[in-house]
This record gives structure tokens, sequence and C-alpha cells, in this order.
């Protein structure tokens, strides 16, 4: 006798074993193709800063070496947050990636609600390039051209100064921040929803001054516009060889360079973040790339795997979460 009841039962069985199967069958084979189509790199800052440089040189190169038109797509808005939570809720077949910087650590130790979590909604790709920051103030607003003055007048009006970031949770707020708690002064916060628009509000005078990248400030520290008090990094720029360090200048111990790197969403399958990671290695690595770069204050990344670059981020939201701590740096 036809026993309906257990046919069906294997029937529906088969169905969610096919149903759970093809997905996995076709990501394999989207693997094996890819790049079969055009691949979206999603900036989550306002066109104009360094991730956006990188970004767009990096895109230019992978086109021709993938074969496949790469876009770059600014995302700006919430402190970097709307641009990140778009990828990390985007397909994870690789044709969505993200483009940050260390605001990707930095931003959920900070923020509340960041509505994302690094090493769980994200995969590593590799590091693209490092940047020291750097202290420059309008000349006009700010007489101090050296730390100990500098250190002077914000100690002589407490409170009184400004400074400018690209939004909160950014490289030039914690790096603000910590030089604060480090140097024994205050002052007033005022995100931006881009690096872009401080710089040309510091520019005209609007902001006083503000912590930004040397890639970004290099051309106007060397015309005049602005002026350099000192870098972030433990030794001096090679493209600002007369600006000293704050660590030298007397803040012994201080350092903060930055990141920027790659991610992809969680789920992306391994056979393409390793493709990724073996194209941008040799991107990384080409000589006319590198001077190119550097001439501009930034150094290329190292191309470590996704696996030693996950682990740098571990290690890099542990430090993060310590000095967020012992600067009293409060959650917005």
């Amino acid at each position: 006798m036809y026993n309906f009841r257990s046919n069906n039962s294997c029937l529906v069985s088969l169905f969610f074993a096919l149903a759970i199967a093809f997905p996995t069958i076709a990501l394999a084979q989207d693997s094996a193709n890819y790049p079969a189509r055009s691949i979206k790199i999603i900036v989550p800052v306002a066109p104009g800063g360094t991730v956006d440089m990188v970004a767009r040189s990096l895109a230019e190169a992978l086109t021709k070496s993938l074969g496949q038109q790469v876009i770059v797509e600014n995302k700006p808005g919430a402190s970097s947050l709307l641009g990140t939570n778009f990828v990390a809720k985007s397909a994870p077949d690789g044709y969505t990636l993200l483009a940050h910087s260390t605001t990707f650590v930095t931003a959920p130790v900070l923020l509340k609600n960041a509505g994302y979590e690094p090493l769980k909604d994200f995969i590593p790709i590799t590091v693209t390039c490092q940047i020291p920051m750097v202290l420059v103030v309008n000349p006009d607003k700010i007489a101090a051209r050296n730390l100990k003055d500098f250190v002077a007048l914000a100690k002589a009006q407490p409170k009184f100064y400004a400074y400018a970031s690209s939004g909160n949770g950014s490289t030039g707020h914690i790096a603000a921040e910590l030089f604060s708690s480090a140097a024994g002064v205050s002052y007033l916060h005022v995100p931006y929803k881009g690096n872009a628009q401080s710089m040309v509000d510091l520019l005209g005078g609007q902001i006083p001054f503000m912590f930004d990248q040397v890639s970004t400030s290099a051309q106007y520290i060397l015309s005049g516009k602005v002026a350099a008090i000192g870098v972030t990094s433990k030794t001096r720029s090679p493209i600002l060889p007369n600006v000293p360090t704050l660590d030298e200048s007397g803040l012994t111990g201080f350092e903060d360079s930055t990141f920027n790197g790659l991610f992809a969403p969680a789920g992306t399958p391994a056979p393409i973040i390793n493709r990724l990671h073996t194209e941008l290695t040799k991107i990384l690595q080409s000589p006319d790339l590198v001077k190119q770069f550097m001439a501009k204050g930034v150094e290329l990344g190292a191309s470590p795997t996704p696996e030693q670059f996950k682990q740098y981020l571990a290690q890099q939201t542990s430090r993060y979460q310590e000095l967020a701590r012992n600067a009293k740096i409060a959650a917005d």
C-alpha cells in the first residue's frame, strides 16, 4: 500500500536538503568564476581623504588585474557607520567590499550601538597602508609653533579651543583625545561628516586646530597654509622631515599612527578572500605605486594574510579599549 505520509516526509526532507545545498553549490561555482561581474568598494566617508584616495588607486589597479570593473562608492554618514553597516549586511559574495581606516575598530569601542562587530561581521582581507597623524593649527588663530607653546596656550584657556575631526570615533577624534589625556589639556570636539569639510574650516579659521593624517595635510603644511606642531609616529615622516614627532618634542611615548584596510562581509568564501589578497599583495608591492604614495606620506601595507590581519585587529581592539578607559573617552 502506498504510504503518502511517509513518502511525503521523505520528499520534504529532500526539498530542505536541496534548498540548503543549492546556495553552497552556487557559492562554490561563483568562487571558481570570481569575479564574473563588477565589484564595488564602499568608502564610508566623504571623498577627499586618505581612505578614499587609496581605495581609488587600488580599484584602478584591481580593475586591470581582475579583468572586471572595480568601482568606488562613497557612503558617508553617522561617523562612517552608515557605509560600514551597509557592507556588513551585503551579500557575502565578494562583490561588495569595504575600505576603511583605524576607525573600523575604534568606532565600536567609542560609540554606543555602532551596529557591527569588526571580527564577527567582517573578514579582513589585508592592510593597505599605514599613515601617521599630525597636529596642525590655523596660523592666524593659534600662535604656537611647537608643542610646548601649544600646550601652554591650551592650559591657559581651558576648554576655549575647539578641534575638528571627520566624525565621532574617527582617527582624528581618538588622536586628539589621547593627546588631551597625555598632555593634560582639554578642548571642545567638533565632529564633521568627513575629512574634507573639516580641513576647509581649518583653512578658513572656523576651527583652530585638528589632528589629521599626514597624507592629506602635507600639501597645506608645505605651502604654509597651516602650521604643523608634530607628528604622532615614533619617527619623522619622510614627506615632512622638518616636523618633529610629539615624542621627541616632550610627550614621551606618544604614538598613534593609523592604518587602512580592505574588508569583506562575514561568510565570503575563502577562495574569494584569497584571490583578492593575492592580487592586492602584488599591487601593494608595485615599486611605482609605493613611490607614488610615499610622496604623499602614505606607507603602503606589508600585505599581511587575512588571518594575520585578524589577529592585528584583535590586538588593536584591545589596545583602544584600554586607551579609551585610561583616557576616559566617553562613548557618544
